[in-house]
């Protein structure tokens, strides 16, 4: 059985930082597509950042770009986002997604992820 665990999520004033974990069991976690997602209230879910795990190979959505950083840890099967300047428009639930390789840097819509964690909530007050 697939599991995605996230953990990290707080409250933190403006231009603060916050570091989100996603812990993967029973998924085999080289090569494959990881993801960080989040969703504000009453909006779609959105693209925060995907990474390859075989490489590293990353992107991010441009509302992110020099802020967020994510990462990896292969032999813990654990994926990171690291928060910097955060602002009170990240403020929502983040999510982790895994899903195969292929394409992945491409996969940039909820839909191309098959597994999902359970979410973790960041607060962003101004």
């Amino acid at each position: 059985q697939v599991q995605l665990v996230e953990s990290g999520g707080g409250s933190v004033q403006a231009g603060g930082s916050l570091k989100l974990s996603c812990v993967v069991s029973g998924y085999t976690y080289a090569n494959i597509c990881m993801g960080w997602f989040r969703q504000a209230r009453g909006k779609e879910r959105e693209r925060v950042a995907t990474i390859y795990t075989g490489g590293g190979s990353a992107s991010y959505a441009d509302s992110v770009k020099g802020r967020f950083t994510i990462s990896q840890d292969n032999g813990k099967k654990t994926l990171y986002l690291q928060m910097n300047s955060l602002k009170h428009e990240d403020t929502a639930i983040y999510y982790c997604a895994a899903d195969s390789d292929r394409f992945c840097l491409r996969k940039t819509d909820r839909v191309d992820y098959k597994y999902w964690g359970q979410g973790t909530q960041v607060t962003v007050s101004s």
